[in-house]
């Protein structure tokens, strides 16, 4: 609903559309400057391309709820299924647990946090009124992550994909 996607930061990137590069451009960032920040990347022919082009985006915030990147689905079908934005000063998704900035007090309450593999599945958690689920963006939970739940859950439950990715997931965060 409308109401979600305000709420769960939905954008949409129209497919076709360089809106992102042009706003950018007439209100004087440098180039270097959005390809730094992760939104736009440069072609071959040294001109800016939206980074999320055809796809719905989804902003990635820190636990203090500061946007610190962006996630994106593909609508039409195409390769790759998700996109992130790239790593920068100030994202790094091996550092950063998605929803925890919604999830922190629930993880308090509970001392439990859950650990799923993407931003829908947060959603979808999260909508049902399961608020102590965060997700690793699909990489086994790292040592950065685990340092972000530590103080906050006695316990972390993995709820990870059973296809094949998630089961070697499953695996190297074992570890």
């Amino acid at each position: 609903s409308m109401d979600i996607a305000r709420r769960r930061d939905f954008g949409l990137a129209p497919s076709g559309m360089e809106t992102l590069t042009g706003h950018l451009k007439s209100i004087g960032v440098s180039g270097a400057a959005a390809v730094a920040a992760g939104l736009v990347v440069q072609s071959r022919d040294g001109g800016w391309r939206d980074m999320f082009t055809g796809r719905l985006t989804i902003a990635i915030r820190d636990k203090k709820g500061k946007a610190v990147g962006f996630g994106a689905r593909s609508l039409d079908g195409s390769d790759p299924k998700y996109l992130n934005t790239g790593r920068t000063e100030v994202f790094d998704k091996s550092a950063i647990l998605y929803g925890l900035n919604w999830a922190e007090k629930a993880i308090r309450a509970t001392r439990t946090a859950v650990v799923v593999e993407g931003y829908m599945d947060v959603l979808t958690a999260h909508e049902a009124g399961f608020e102590n689920v965060v997700a690793s963006m699909g990489t086994a939970i790292t040592a950065d992550q685990v340092a972000e739940l530590r103080g906050l859950a006695d316990i972390v439950v993995l709820a990870l994909d059973s296809d094949a990715a998630g089961q070697e997931a499953t695996l190297n965060s074992l570890e």
